[in-house]
């Protein structure tokens, strides 16, 4: 498949603090991409330079175009939404309300209605708590919120920062299973931070290893999930 996005030499920092280091790779389209690495290997900072929120320099192309340098809103409005760690869910408001910031750039109102009725067929839970305080919700339902919040942008790239962290295992395997429909009814390409590297690996077609930000492992996911080397050297099971 073609690939929607392609990084190449890509830097990113905080201040004078450098935290990738020339990285190069890509996603295809409609397909799941795996990003995988230690705590404070550049991964979340990955996500973060894509959406133009960290200091960058190389180029990072979208469906053919440069994003890179462009301000955070543009990036939003060619059809990126990111979901990040710790969920981003707005907790004084409503799930009503939450769901209804995820469409806030869209014009098209019989649209967004279809689609919060998608959105509440994938997770149902969201319709029986419509009206209630965010905040309220479990974890798991927060990420299924911060995940449906992001697809309501109409999303040609959805970009999720470790959507299982903290969750009970059976939820985790619900999400991603919704995650694997999504995939297939919308036909979004995914970009997948995830620190369970073993499930993250059944979704995605292709992964890259991180390590000190530099991509030190590259490949199909079932290739990389097979080598015993790496999964003990790096990804720890």
């Amino acid at each position: 498949m073609p690939a929607l996005l392609e990084a190449t030499s890509l830097h990113a920092g905080y201040g004078e603090t450098r935290v990738l280091h020339g990285i190069d790779f890509a996603v295809e389209q409609g397909g799941v991409t795996a990003l995988l690495g230690a705590n404070g290997a550049g991964k979340t900072t990955t996500l973060r330079a894509i959406c133009g929120m960290v200091r960058t320099s190389g180029q990072i192309v979208l469906g053919g175009e440069r994003i890179d340098g462009k301000p955070t809103e543009d990036i939003v409005q060619r059809g990126v939404a990111h979901v990040p760690d710790g969920r981003g869910t707005f907790v004084e408001l409503t799930v009503e309300e939450n769901l209804r910031l995820g469409a806030y750039i869209r014009k098209d109102r019989a649209g967004v209605s279809r689609d919060f009725e998608r959105m509440f067929g994938y997770f149902p839970r969201l319709r029986e708590r419509y009206r209630q305080q965010a905040g309220t919700l479990s974890g798991g339902e927060q990420q299924m919120l911060a995940i449906a919040r992001a697809l309501l942008l109409g999303p040609k790239l959805l970009l999720l920062d470790e959507p299982s962290f903290g969750l009970a295992p059976l939820i985790v395997q619900e999400i991603f299973d919704i995650m694997h429909r999504i995939r297939e009814d919308e036909g979004v390409s995914i970009l997948l931070v995830e620190q369970n590297a073993s499930l993250a690996l059944e979704i995605a077609e292709h992964a890259y290893l991180l390590e000190t930000g530099r991509i030190v492992v590259s490949g199909p996911a079932a290739e990389i999930g097979r080598d015993e080397s790496i999964r003990r050297s790096y990804l720890g099971y």
